[in-house]
């Protein structure tokens, strides 16, 4: 029978057997392991070599490098994005391209990180010569020392023995994962020495499910003519046109120093129904105690407040004055959640 006819009379729909799933979720369970137990020797490894990276990587003035060939190619490349998109300018240069041209993109001011498991990677080599060349800083993650690269480099991660994943012990996979994992305790290390806050952090990540998660309040909130406030002593009458004309559900009030004292919503104006309601003081139904929130505090911030206090409105204070007001609806709507 050719090939052909056996896939043709294989049906692809038919269950494998229970032993073959088992053996499969006891196999990727095993990768997991085998690479959760490299990443403990590589945390236990780390010491004066990882804070000289860090410090060559701090005190470069212009770009971090990073370049590796193959998987770990792969693995500088988001090493580079996690740099960039924590504070520390970050690009990847190809080592193959770099000896056509792309050296051109690594200056003097910035510092190169190379990735090679081996150490012995040719197409590093030129990248290598460049760095020595320009007095540009090297820094190496490495698997092997002595090698080209370990050697080569002013600072050198290591990795420690570590085995691969691969029952053939061939691909790059424990290897990769340590490497990815110093990466990013690298770029950790570095957001914490630049001050990296979580204003910062916004500007680099508008977008997205992300960029929502950070976004501010004061990005959301009604201000102006479209924020719902009355002085102390108005008519509820008023108070409740300007209530519905603002759509808020709710109406401030303020005091002649323009400090916001209280708050009436729709559910005081049901508890307090009576038939000379319209002609009481709106401090005779205000509730004193006002939940405010910061212009500059993030929206997920107000979400949970609204949350937990089962209310719908906050409103937004500088200053202790009334500026905005945000509604949960608006934050919905942003993807706020």
């Amino acid at each position: 029978m050719s090939l052909a006819a056996a896939a043709m009379d294989t049906n692809p729909t038919e269950p494998r057997p229970a032993s073959a799933t088992e053996a499969d979720l006891a196999a990727a369970r095993g990768v997991l392991a085998i690479e959760s137990q490299a990443l403990d020797r590589v945390a236990m490894s780390l010491g004066a070599a990882f804070l000289a990276v860090c410090d060559m990587l701090e005190q470069a003035r212009g770009r971090v490098v990073v370049t590796g060939m193959g998987k770990s190619g792969h693995v500088a490349v988001k090493i580079a994005a996690t740099f960039a998109s924590t504070g520390t300018p970050a690009q990847f240069v190809h080592p193959a391209e770099a000896a056509h041209g792309d050296l051109g993109m690594i200056t003097p001011t910035d510092a190169v990180l190379a990735l090679s498991n081996s150490g012995e990677t040719p197409e590093l080599q030129a990248i290598l010569v460049h760095a020595r060349r320009f007095g540009i800083p090297l820094a190496a993650v490495v698997g092997r020392a002595p090698s080209t690269l370990a050697d080569t480099a002013d600072a050198a991660l290591v990795l420690p023995p570590l085995r691969e994943a691969c029952p053939m012990g061939l691909a790059p996979t424990s290897s990769t994962t340590a490497m990815l994992a110093l990466g990013d305790a690298l770029a950790v290390v570095l957001l914490g020495r630049r001050g990296f806050s979580p204003t910062a952090f916004a500007d680099l990540h508008p977008g997205g499910k992300l960029g929502a998660k950070l976004v501010r309040v004061h990005q959301l909130m009604h201000a102006g003519t479209g924020l719902p406030l009355v002085h102390v002593g108005t008519r509820m009458d008023e108070a409740l046109l300007v209530m519905t004309r603002k759509r808020l559900g709710c109406v401030g009030v303020i005091d002649d120093c323009h400090a916001l004292v209280g708050i009436v919503t729709d559910g005081d104006l049901r508890r307090h129904m009576a038939h000379d309601l319209l002609a009481r003081p709106i401090e005779a139904l205000m509730n004193p105690g006002v939940r405010t929130i910061g212009p500059d505090a993030l929206a997920v911030e107000a979400v949970r407040i609204m949350n937990e206090q089962s209310i719908t409105v906050l409103f937004v204070v500088a200053d202790d004055r009334p500026v905005g007001a945000i509604h949960l609806h608006d934050c919905l709507k942003a993807g706020v959640a």
